[in-house]
């Protein structure tokens, strides 16, 4: 079960890094929308993924100090 949450995690904060790079870049040059999808709808949903893969970080934290009591 570690395995599989640390896996979802690297995920989560690999794509939500990508997501905001994306985001920026397109922003950058001066486009509103990539894909249909506006530039800021992106970056935020970007965001929310490397907030989750924070807390499944932070989950993995604490059941590893627990372990260890």
């Amino acid at each position: 079960m570690f395995r599989a949450i640390e896996f979802v995690a690297n995920i989560a904060g690999v794509a939500g890094i990508l997501l905001c790079l994306v985001s920026g870049a397109v922003r950058v040059t001066g486009e509103y929308y990539v894909a249909g999808f506006e530039a800021m709808t992106l970056f935020v949903s970007g965001v929310g993924l490397m907030v989750f893969a924070c807390l499944l970080k932070l989950e993995l934290l604490a059941r590893a100090s627990r372990d260890i009591r």
